[in-house]
């Protein structure tokens, strides 16, 4: 009888931007986003998340990819090795991901929960940079956040 055991996760939640975004944080605990990670999760890994305002955002933004704005997430992985354990640092800007739920009509939990596992593939070397890495990153992540109990977040909802 074989048994596989789920993924060892070693997680870091930092909020500098606590105190800007309270009801974020309230919404953030560490069990909701371990359990968010981990349902992304495919292999031991050792992540941290940062939740930052928009000034940092587009500070790292502008710095690791040349852009100058905020971006609801990013990802930096670390493994060199497809055997190495998972290693990298996710960003998440809270006023991005606020502002991006209300337009696209989403509970900030769910958006969050998806930009989440989001970072989560970056992680582990899914991209969606060519139409058919995007097509079966968009896959997994509806199949991920499916089971979590959220909605398709590529379809649009109804108004």
């Amino acid at each position: 009888m074989s048994t596989t055991r789920a993924p060892r996760l070693t997680l870091t939640l930092q909020f500098p931007a606590a105190q800007s975004y309270p009801n974020h944080k309230a919404l953030l605990t560490r069990a909701r986003v371990a359990s968010w990670v981990k349902a992304a999760l495919f292999a031991d890994g050792e992540l941290t998340l940062r939740f930052v305002d928009a000034d940092e955002g587009r500070v790292l933004n502008r710095t690791y990819r040349g852009k100058d704005y905020a971006t609801n997430v990013l990802t930096f992985a670390y493994a060199e090795q497809e055997e190495d354990p998972v290693t990298g640092d996710i960003i998440v800007c809270c006023p991005v991901i606020e502002q991006e739920a209300q337009t696209q009509h989403k509970s900030l939990e769910s958006h969050y929960a998806h930009m989440i596992v989001h970072g989560t593939l970056h992680a582990q070397g899914y991209d969606h940079e060519v139409e058919d890495e995007a097509l079966e990153m968009e896959a997994l992540e509806t199949e991920i956040l499916g089971q979590l109990g959220f909605p398709d977040p590529y379809r649009e909802r109804e108004r």
